[in-house]
């Protein structure tokens, strides 16, 4: 049986496959939501990728959109697409463009990367899944710059009315958004004493560290009657030791031959 560790440098010798087809994309906030998604896909969420649209399905709504390199990875580890899909990232006719797209790739569940979007959707389908007593959870992933949003906090306000413990909100915590640090453009801190503030009940882990992830994440509802939201502090290009917590990894283009090599030798 192929390692967790292997699994992992696999996934991310996938999302670097996609950054060689432009010589560029959003590298760093994919990195960092390697270990999140796999931890997602392996062990907690219910999914049918032979039937994407399964009614009692759970979703996840992959609202930092620009990490999108990340969850093209995985989508394809689990059979939603073809493993080729992958190298035609940004082509013309492509399903795989620089932010995910519903209706055009199986298994995303919203457009998103318009930042702010993710979680107000994530808080309608919770409501609607209440509403209607169904089952299924939903997660929604974040990234923390995007915490700067108004449109979270509203949503987040909505979430705590209705008592939405089918919600849990994964919070991407890198500490950098686009190319500065988050506390610098605008503090978010402290992060954990805001969201206990809209009614979550709050968690905070290492967002590489499988196990940890595993075990917080199988038993949500963190506290009945809330929403569950779970702070992942991470490093942005995780993997690449040259471009961790490097602002200027956020997005890259024009890259050389020899960069995309170097790349890959970290990862053997």
């Amino acid at each position: 049986m192929e390692s967790q560790e292997n699994k992992i440098k696999s996934l991310r010798r996938s999302i670097i496959d996609m950054i060689k087809v432009r010589k560029g994309g959003h590298l760093g906030p994919a990195l960092s939501l390697v270990e999140i998604l796999y931890v997602l896909y392996e062990y907690i969420l219910n999914f049918n990728p032979k039937n994407p649209s399964w009614k009692k399905r759970d979703r996840l709504i992959f609202s930092k959109g620009h990490g999108c390199l990340a969850l093209y990875a995985i989508l394809a580890e689990k059979k939603f697409i073809k493993k080729s899909d992958l190298k035609t990232f940004c082509e013309p006719n492509s399903i795989l463009g620089g932010h995910p797209e519903k209706n055009k790739i199986p298994g995303v569940e919203a457009s998103t990367g318009s930042l702010g979007h993710g979680l107000p959707i994530g808080v309608g389908m919770s409501l609607a899944a209440k509403l209607n007593k169904e089952k299924h959870k939903i997660f929604v992933i974040l990234g923390d710059g995007e915490m700067n949003e108004g449109s979270n906090w509203e949503a987040l306000m909505t979430a705590s009315k209705h008592k939405l413990e089918n919600l849990t909100i994964i919070i991407d915590r890198n500490k950098l958004q686009a190319y500065g640090k988050t506390e610098d453009i605008l503090s978010i801190e402290p992060l954990k004493s805001k969201l206990e503030s809209f009614g979550s009940e709050v968690k905070s882990t290492d967002g590489h560290d499988i196990n940890k992830l595993k075990k917080i994440l199988k038993k949500t509802p963190f506290k009945k009657g809330r929403i569950s939201a779970l702070i992942c502090n991470t490093t942005k290009g995780k993997g690449l030791n040259f471009a961790e917590n490097k602002g200027e990894w956020h997005h890259k283009s024009n890259l050389s031959e020899q960069e995309i090599d170097k790349m890959y030798n970290f990862l053997k």
